[in-house]
C-alpha cells in the first residue's frame, strides 16, 4: 500500500483536569474494556474500522513486529467501546509519562457516529486519564478526521494550544 501524502491542519489540544460537567448517559448496552491481551491482528481491525475513512495509514503500513513494538508495553491503554457486546470504537492511551499522557488513536465505527457515543466514551477516556493522576492529558488531530471530531474534543472541555 502506498500511502500519499496529504495536505493537512492539524490543531493540538490539551487539559488540565477532567470537565465539571456530568457525563453523558447511554444506554445499558454500552460498556467499555480494556484490551487485557493485545494482538497485532485485533489491533489492525480496530483502527482500520474506525481510521480507513480519515486516511489513518501510519499503522497500517507498519511490520507485525514494529506495531507490536508500540502497543505491547503496559504503558500503552487500548480501551474497546462496545455496543450489545459489539466493536463500536476504541481509544489508546501513551501513559509511558504518567503526569503527561496523549490519546493517541480516538474514534468510532462509523455505523456509531451520531449517537452521542462519541461524547460518552471521550468523556470516558479523559476520567480514567485522570484517574490515574495524570496533570495533562493531551491530543492532536486534523482536518482530514470526522468534521465533528475537533468541535467534541473542544466540547469535552479541551484547548488548543497549536497548530501545524
Amino acid at each position: 500500500m502506498n500511502a500519499k501524502k496529504v495536505a493537512t491542519t492539524t490543531t493540538y489540544l490539551q487539559m488540565f483536569e477532567p470537565p465539571s460537567q456530568p457525563p453523558a448517559t447511554v444506554s445499558s448496552d454500552v460498556s467499555v474494556r480494556q484490551l487485557a491481551t493485545k494482538s497485532v491482528a485485533e489491533y489492525r481491525r480496530l483502527y482500520e474500522a474506525v481510521g480507513s475513512s480519515y486516511n489513518w495509514v501510519d499503522r497500517t503500513l507498519m511490520s507485525d513486529e514494529r506495531l507490536l513494538e508500540l502497543i505491547y508495553p503496559d504503558s500503552i491503554v487500548i480501551h474497546l467501546l462496545e455496543v450489545g457486546g459489539r466493536p463500536a470504537g476504541f481509544s489508546e492511551l501513551n501513559c509511558r509519562d504518567p503526569d503527561d499522557v496523549e490519546i493517541v488513536y480516538f474514534g468510532l465505527y462509523a455505523d456509531y457516529i451520531g449517537r452521542g457515543l462519541g461524547k460518552y466514551f471521550l468523556r470516558w477516556t479523559i476520567d480514567y486519564a485522570f484517574s490515574r493522576a495524570t496533570k495533562r492529558l493531551w491530543l492532536h488531530t486534523c482536518d482530514l478526521d470526522h468534521p465533528a471530531a475537533l468541535p467534541n474534543y473542544q466540547k469535552a472541555g479541551f484547548q488548543a494550544v497549536s497548530y501545524t
